[in-house]
C-alpha cells in the first residue's frame, strides 16, 4: 500500500507526545528478538527508518525507558509510557519510529524482519526479507534502495 501525503503526524496512547515525519521511510521492519518482545507486550515490534531531517518531537517532552544502554535509547512518553520511537548513539542519520503511533498507519508493512531466530512459531510478518539476527552492515544499502523501489 503506498505511503499517504507527507509529513504525517501521531502521538502516543495520551496524546501528551505528538510526532511529524516530513520525509519518506527508509526501511520498514519488524524485529522478533525478546528485548522487542517484551517492549512490545507481542510477538515482534515494527518500526519504519526515518531520516533525523525529516523527524520531530512538535509537542511533550519523551523520556528514555525500555533499555538504558549506551547504544540505543527508546523513547516513551512519560504519561502513558507507549514506546514511541529509538535512536542508535551511534548512528544520526535516521530515527526508528513506531509507525503505529502516526495518525494514518495503514501504509505500512515491514519489508524487513529481524531475529527469526527466535521468532515465535506463530509470528508471521509478510517481510519480503527476513535475518536470523540483525543483516550485516554492509546489506544496509542494497536493502533500502529495494525498500525504495518497492
Amino acid at each position: 500500500m503506498p505511503m499517504p501525503k507527507l509529513p504525517m503526524e501521531g502521538s502516543c496512547r495520551c496524546g501528551q507526545v505528538r510526532i511529524r515525519i516530513s520525509a519518506a521511510p527508509l526501511l520498514a521492519m519488524a524485529c522478533h528478538c525478546r528485548g522487542c518482545q517484551k517492549m512490545s507486550a507481542s510477538a515482534f515490534s515494527c518500526s519504519a527508518a526515518i531520516p533525523s531531517q525529516g523527524f520531530e518531537v512538535l509537542e511533550g517532552n519523551p523520556v528514555i525507558g525500555g533499555i538504558h544502554g549506551d547504544d540505543l535509547h527508546h523513547y516513551h512518553c512519560p504519561h502513558c509510557k507507549s514506546w514511541m520511537f529509538t535512536k542508535a548513539t551511534f548512528i544520526d542519520a535516521f530515527v526508528n519510529i513506531r509507525p503505529t503511533m502516526l495518525d494514518d498507519a495503514s501504509w505500512f508493512a515491514p519489508f524487513v524482519e529481524t531475529y527469526t531466530s527466535v521468532k515465535l512459531p506463530w509470528a508471521e510478518t509478510g517481510a519480503v526479507r527476513s535475518f536470523p539476527e540483525f543483516p550485516p552492515m554492509d546489506a544496509y544499502e542494497e536493502l533500502t534502495k529495494a525498500f525504495a523501489e518497492q
